[in-house]
């Protein structure tokens, strides 16, 4: 039997703890610090290399109004000024937790798990349009976020809505599959242990997951693999241990 170590039992202690990754903490390039604190070795790219990063991909943006696609944390965090949000799907893409977090939500010796969207499939999610005088301010917050650790690959995406029209073309923060920390294939027991024993910095990673589908349903979406993998962890922690 492996004891699962203090985290959240249930989903009223889990909301009521406060996200690390607030607007003041990313305004303040903070976030990383949090990370050193899990692992003073982690390795983090600088604030010169997220402006160089977003530089580059900026310059293959496409016409019109710019969006953010969330299907993770940020649907329940954002910490973004937005001027519109919409439900809205992607194809060609599933949400899936398949990013090891030995930092953040999890250390090296007891590691976590992030969403990425990855290859296959489709994924409702919530859009966000950024205003024009706010892209720089905004991304820059985005990037020190999602870009701060390494696995994502930033994509334009295209949004349709529930009568199957596009109206976006949305950053989205894929999987980098040649990441080192790419764990697409866990077996079912291991993704969750690591969802209901790994914590660090930024949060417990079942925060993140049942944040998640809590946000989805308030948002009337309904992802079957999330709802179900919430209640083998809910299970797991309400029974205090988990099969080794």
């Amino acid at each position: 039997m492996l004891t699962i170590h203090p985290r959240p039992r249930s989903r009223s202690q889990v909301w009521a703890i406060e996200t690390a990754l607030s607007r003041e903490v990313l305004s303040a390039d903070s976030a990383g610090a949090l990370l050193i604190n899990d692992h003073p070795s982690v390795q983090l790219l600088t604030m010169p290399e997220r402006e160089a990063s977003l530089a580059r991909f900026m310059e293959t943006r496409p016409s019109g109004d710019l969006w953010v696609f969330a299907y993770g944390s940020l649907i329940w965090n954002p910490a973004l000024n937005v001027a519109e949000r919409r439900v809205g799907r992607v194809h060609g893409w599933h949400r899936s937790f398949c990013l090891t977090m030995a930092v953040g939500r999890g250390t090296p010796e007891r590691p976590g798990l992030a969403l990425g969207l990855d290859r296959g499939g489709s994924c409702h999610g919530v859009a966000y349009r950024i205003a024009e005088e706010d892209i720089a301010s905004e991304l820059r917050l985005l990037w020190s976020r999602e870009m701060l650790i390494g696995g994502y690959n930033p994509t334009w995406v295209d949004v349709i809505d529930c009568a199957g029209r596009s109206f976006a073309s949305a950053i989205a923060f894929t999987i980098d599959r040649n990441h080192q920390h790419y764990a697409n294939n866990l077996p079912q027991q291991e993704r969750v242990r690591r969802l209901a024993t790994g914590t660090g910095s930024w949060g417990s990673s079942a925060d993140y997951l049942f944040r998640t589908i809590d946000s989805l349903r308030s948002n009337g979406i309904r992802d079957d693999e999330m709802e179900r993998l919430g209640g083998l962890v809910e299970a797991a922690t309400a029974h205090e241990e988990l099969m080794a």
